[in-house]
């Protein structure tokens, strides 16, 4: 017998260093803060000067999310930043039939050692 399926208002922060670099590829790892806590690792393609592509892990207690995201790239002096839209299409323990679309995206690098900050909102059901 299914369940009936929960949401949740994320409303996530992470505060994430570099771990590795491949050319434009940067990888991130970090603590995300919020609705749901845990280890948050992002892998970040900045492979043009205006978008950029995502792909996030998150590892709260109790499971794990993944998703995908994409949004619009600006360089501004010491930071960059961007702003977009990121889709949860997989998650695992308590999140296992985890789903979102159109979760807000959003954060900036800091250019002199690529220390990235992030942001994600929005609804979650699993």
């Amino acid at each position: 017998v299914a369940g009936a399926a929960r949401t949740l208002n994320l409303h996530e922060s992470g505060r994430l260093h570099l771990t590795s670099h491949s050319g434009l590829m940067l990888n991130e790892q970090g603590t995300a803060t919020g609705t749901i806590k845990g280890t948050i690792y992002i892998h970040l393609d900045v492979a043009s000067q205006t978008h950029v592509t995502a792909e996030v892990n998150i590892y709260p207690s109790g499971g794990s999310l993944t998703g995908h995201g994409s949004a619009n790239y600006e360089v501004g002096g010491s930071y960059a930043s961007f702003s977009g839209t990121l889709s949860i299409s997989r998650g695992t323990g308590t999140y296992a039939h985890a789903h979102a679309s159109g979760l807000r995206f959003t954060g900036s690098i800091k250019r002199v050692n690529d220390a990235t900050t992030v942001e994600v909102s929005g609804p979650l059901s699993y």
